[in-house]
C-alpha cells in the first residue's frame, strides 16, 4: 500500500513564531511541535554545511515514532564541485551522522543550480555513486577524509533502503534521455512547482514521487488556492495508484514509467516567507484524508 507524507521544508523560521508556533513556545521545542502537526520535514541545514552527529541525534530524539525526515544533500557537491570529484565529499556527508536518523531517514534530495546544464555522462557517473542502502552508505562513509572532525555512528541494527531524488532548474533537463537515465538508476525526479520560474517536469522515474511546492504565484511567498490544492490532490491520488497524470506539457518523455500498483509520495511545501507552508501542508493532507 502506498504511503503518503506531506510536510514542510525546514522548521526554524522567525516569522512563524506566534502564527504557526504558539507565541510562548521555546525555540528549542519548535521541531517537537512541528513534528506533531506533520509527519515529515525536509532538513535544509545539511545543504549549507555538514551537521554534527549530535544534531542528527537530537532531531531523531525530538520527533515521534513513525516520523520521517528528507535530507537535503550538500551544495558543496551539487553547486561547488558540480558533481566532479565528489567521492570524498559524498563520504564526508554520509559520515557526518545522517545515518543516525535510522528508520526516520527518508529520501535524500539533490538540488542543482539553475546554471547547471544536463550532461548525460556526468550525471550517469554521479547516480552510479549514490548508495541504495544503509550498509553501502556506511561502507562509503568509512572512507571520509580529515574534513570530518566528528564522525557519526553507523547503525548496524538492520539494512535499510535509501532513496534519492533530484531537483533540476535548467531547461536542458527537459530531455527524454534524462528521464531514461533516472529510471535506469531508479532515482526520483522532483516535481517542482516554482511559480513558472523553473521547469515543471512531472515524469515518474522511480518507485516513489517527491514533490517540492515553492509557491503558486510568487516564489517562496504565495500560498496555494483551493483550486490549486484540489489539483495537487488529484495528481497525488493518481501517483499513489501507480499512475502518471496525462499532462504532456509537464513531461519530457513520451514513454510510460515502469508499471506499479502503487507509489509512495513525499510532498514538501517550501513557501515559507509568508508563513504559508505549514498551513498549506495541513490543508492538502486534509483533502487526501477525506
Amino acid at each position: 500500500m502506498a504511503k503518503l507524507r506531506i510536510g514542510i521544508s525546514g522548521w526554524r523560521y522567525p516569522p512563524w513564531r506566534g502564527k504557526f508556533y504558539p507565541k510562548d513556545l521555546p525555540q528549542r521545542l519548535e521541531l517537537h511541535y512541528a513534528s506533531r502537526q506533520l509527519d515529515t520535514i525536509e532538513i535544509n541545514g545539511s545543504f549549507y554545511s555538514l551537521q554534527r552527529p549530535g544534531s542528527w541525534r537530537s532531531w531523531y530524539r525530538d520527533t515521534p515514532r513513525g516520523f520521517v525526515f528528507a535530507v537535503k544533500a550538500p551544495r558543496f557537491i551539487t553547486h561547488v564541485r558540480r558533481l566532479r570529484e565528489v567521492e570524498k565529499p559524498l563520504a564526508n556527508f554520509l559520515a557526518s551522522g545522517v545515518l543516525e536518523l535510522r528508520e526516520k531517514l527518508g529520501p535524500m534530495l539533490w538540488q542543482f543550480p539553475p546554471n547547471l546544464k544536463y550532461d548525460d555522462e556526468l550525471f550517469d557517473a554521479f547516480l552510479s555513486l549514490l548508495p541504495r542502502d544503509s550498509e553501502r552508505a556506511a561502507s562509503m562513509a568509512r572512507r571520509h577524509d580529515g574534513h570530518i572532525k566528528h564522525v557519526g555512528e553507523m547503525p548496524a541494527d538492520r539494512k535499510r533502503r535509501l532513496r534519492h531524488a533530484i531537483e533540476v532548474r535548467h531547461e536542458s533537463f527537459d530531455d527524454a534521455d534524462f528521464i531514461r537515465l533516472l529510471r535506469r538508476h531508479r532515482v526520483g525526479l522532483v516535481v517542482s512547482d516554482a511559480a513558472s520560474k523553473w521547469p515543471k517536469l512531472q515524469d515518474v522515474t522511480a518507485g516513489f514521487v517527491y514533490m517540492r511546492l515553492h509557491g503558486d504565484k510568487a516564489l517562496y511567498a504565495s500560498g496555494y488556492s483551493d483550486t490549486a490544492l484540489d489539483d495537487w490532490a488529484r495528481r497525488i491520488h493518481m501517483w499513489m495508484r501507480g499512475k502518471q497524470p496525462r499532462d504532456p506539457r509537464h513531461r519530457a518523455s513520451r514513454l510510460r514509467p515502469p508499471a506499479r500498483k502503487s507509489r509512495d509520495v513525499y510532498c514538501y511545501f517550501d513557501n515559507d516567507v509568508k508563513v504559508k507552508a505549514p498551513f498549506d501542508a495541513m490543508e492538502l493532507r486534509a483533502r487526501l484524508q477525506s
